[in-house]
């Protein structure tokens, strides 16, 4: 994976500010680019919603980052299943706390997708 990802420089008021560039709304970023996620909430998460990252497969995405909004909450069961059935591992904690973490991740090289629900 080329390590073009972007940098998440803030987050808050409904969107996220990528290496200088505001987004409005949720993110998923795969394969070092960021594109918009339509899920709004936990409730709306689906194992559909994550079909890109699904499709990736692990050859692309060793494990999943999600930020589940403004507080922890484990992401629903039929989402826990496809990604463990795709091999593509599962760290989910509030958006805050994983967009700072994404920042590290990728800096260190990883191979991860992060699925951020904004704030």
């Amino acid at each position: 994976m080329a390590r073009d990802a972007p940098s998440i420089d803030a987050y808050g008021g409904g969107g996220f500010r990528l290496s200088g560039e505001r987004r409005e709304g949720s993110l998923l970023i795969l394969a070092d680019e960021a594109r918009s996620w339509s899920v709004t909430s936990l409730a709306e998460l689906t194992p559909e919603s994550l079909e890109p990252v699904l499709a990736a497969g692990r050859a692309e995405v060793e494990f999943l980052l999600l930020g589940v909004g403004a507080r922890n909450a484990q992401p629903p069961r039929p989402v826990r299943d496809a990604l463990q059935r795709a091999g593509i591992g599962l760290e989910f904690m509030d958006t805050p706390a994983a967009a700072r973490l994404y920042n590290v991740l990728t800096a260190e090289g990883r191979r991860l997708a992060a699925a951020l629900i904004a704030v």
